[in-house]
């Protein structure tokens, strides 16, 4: 049983925060009867201790999330044994979490790494694209993927 789930991208400020909000909101939303735990984080440090992209938490203010306390960190060794689900928003970040999960001796975790979108019921996108360089409809469709993986993620949930 999956009680904590653990959204990682490359800088922790834009899709790994994103589906944090918008994965904790529809989780409480849902008739799912217990808790876990939700969090995020990148596979580099190089915005730890900063708020998720002013342009993220527009598009999701946008569409009643609020990512506004969620502030960025890296991805720890410990986080492999304190959460059952790791879940990458796109293949470069899953080979990264893989990597550290071996060299930190937590090679046996793997299984727990999946890429998000092998939630989703959508076919287009097999990664959450990153949106940083992009404008902000590029913030919509991260939101769009990770609402229909969300449901998915919920659906799995109910399942095991």
């Amino acid at each position: 049983m999956a009680n904590s789930v653990l959204f990682v991208c490359m800088g922790n400020i834009c899709r790994s925060p994103t589906a944090e909000g918008v994965f904790r909101q529809m989780f409480e939303n849902s008739d799912i009867e217990r808790s876990i735990l939700i969090d995020s984080a990148g596979t580099i440090g190089y915005h730890a201790g900063e708020h998720a992209d002013r342009r993220a938490i527009a598009a999701a203010k946008r569409r009643g999330y609020d990512l506004s306390a969620i502030i960025s960190r890296q991805v720890e060794s410990c986080d492999f044994e304190k959460f059952d689900l790791i879940v990458a928003m796109d293949s470069e970040n899953f080979t990264n979490l893989k990597t550290q999960a071996e060299r930190s001796g937590h090679g046996k975790k793997v299984d727990k790494i999946k890429m998000f979108l092998e939630y989703s019921t959508q076919t287009e996108y097999d990664e959450v694209p990153d949106p940083y360089y992009g404008g902000s409809s590029g913030f919509d469709l991260v939101i769009d993927l990770i609402e229909d993986a969300s449901e998915g993620l919920i659906e799995h949930l109910k399942n095991v």
